[in-house]
């Protein structure tokens, strides 16, 4: 075990009937680091979320987080330790207001409704959706769903948060603004783990990013580095993308 990482997983493995989703996956994340992951549909980079946060079961390889072996325990155990994570489909609640969804979170960490909706209110306040507090969740747009989902997230008081492509669908202003917002989390102490398309972003934000394809992780390092190797411009960028590059 890597004792100084913050969340060490370690040679995971995760089988679907005979198809190998995540194919013995090792990295690291360090505290305070935003990582991202990378790589074409069907990568495994959700199955590895997944796995990571207890949604599915690991068949082979250990997770650790903060030292703490978390492998396969239930998702609210891993998220009351502090790992929180969002999907790649919007999961948000369609018959509560905003501000119900996001206290809907804050419960993993307080008891009193009065505690837990004063914290709701600061988190919209942080994320920018404090004037739609009262709409309902399903009114939103896809971007102000995304942040909705930040919030909600935010209000179960992680120390790691894990962002599955956050922002895709957003326009050019939204993901500027998506970009900021991560920023300030970083900035607010919680480090960050982000499986993502947009490139622009991934190489904007990450401090290390990792490749994954078919299961594996192919390559492991600084953004640049990274979008440079021939390997992960087969597999993913493209030979167009690597030209537009330079």
């Amino acid at each position: 075990m890597n004792a100084a990482a913050f969340l060490d997983v370690q040679s995971i493995s995760k089988y679907f009937g005979g198809v190998r989703a995540s194919d013995d996956v090792s990295f690291h994340v360090d505290k305070g680091e935003i990582v991202s992951i990378i790589g074409p549909n069907g990568a495994g980079k959700s199955t590895l979320f997944s796995c990571i946060t207890g949604f599915h079961s690991v068949d082979k390889g250990r997770v650790f987080f903060k030292g703490q072996d978390i492998t396969n325990q239930k998702p609210h155990t891993i998220a009351k330790l502090g790992v929180v994570r969002t999907f790649q489909i919007v999961q948000v609640i369609s018959d509560m207001t905003v501000l119900e969804n996001v206290m809907t979170g804050g419960f993993l960490r307080h008891s009193r409704v009065a505690d837990v909706r004063s914290h709701a209110e600061e988190m919209l306040a942080f994320t920018g959706l404090t004037d739609k507090r009262n709409h309902n969740a399903l009114e939103l747009s896809i971007s102000d769903k995304k942040r909705l989902e930040v919030s909600m997230s935010l209000a179960m008081k992680p120390e790691l948060l894990m962002l599955d492509e956050s922002m895709a669908g957003l326009t050019r202003v939204e993901l500027r603004e998506m970009i900021s917002l991560i920023r300030k989390v970083r900035a607010n102490g919680v480090t960050v783990l982000v499986v993502e398309h947009v490139m622009e972003a991934v190489m904007e934000l990450s401090d290390r990013v990792i490749v994954l394809n078919t299961g594996r992780k192919i390559v492991e390092g600084p953004p640049k580095e990274v979008v440079a190797n021939p390997e992960v411009i087969r597999a993913y960028l493209g030979e167009r993308y690597n030209a537009v590059r330079k």
